[in-house]
């Protein structure tokens, strides 16, 4: 569950029109606080991005799922589960179980994945990938 610090900055984000991109971005830097106090771990700074992108697709934020060739069939199917499961009304608890095993798997995980050094390394990735701008 997301802090309330965080979803108020979301939709302050929201209201202000920003794009969903951007309200996403405090679920993600929410998540990277997380792994920088100790709370868990990730393997990489991409899972770190992905658990935040999926916590504000819960959350209700309208941040699509990636089109179909962008993503795997796997993070493209969590993706729409999530995104349809935020902007439905209904809110479910969750599985008191599986929580306990998720947080347990991410405590094993390695803190480097929110390390400066980490994230400047997959921002040079992700520029890279891009195409250039003129």
């Amino acid at each position: 569950m997301p802090e309330k610090e965080t979803l108020e900055r979301a939709s302050e984000d929201a209201r202000e029109g920003k794009a969903p991109s951007t309200q996403a971005g405090e679920f993600v830097r929410e998540e990277m606080g997380h792994i920088r106090q100790g709370k868990h771990g990730a393997r990489s700074p991409e899972q770190a991005i992905a658990i935040g992108l999926s916590k504000a697709r819960r959350a209700g934020v309208k941040l699509p799922p990636p089109k179909k060739g962008q993503a795997s069939l796997q993070t493209r199917a969590k993706a729409e589960r999530d995104y349809s499961k935020g902007q439905s009304g209904k809110r479910s608890k969750p599985s008191a179980k599986r929580s306990r095993s998720r947080i347990a798997a991410l405590k094993r995980e390695s803190h480097a994945a929110a390390s400066h050094r980490a994230l400047s390394q997959h921002t040079r990735k992700a520029a890279r990938s891009r195409s250039r701008s003129r």
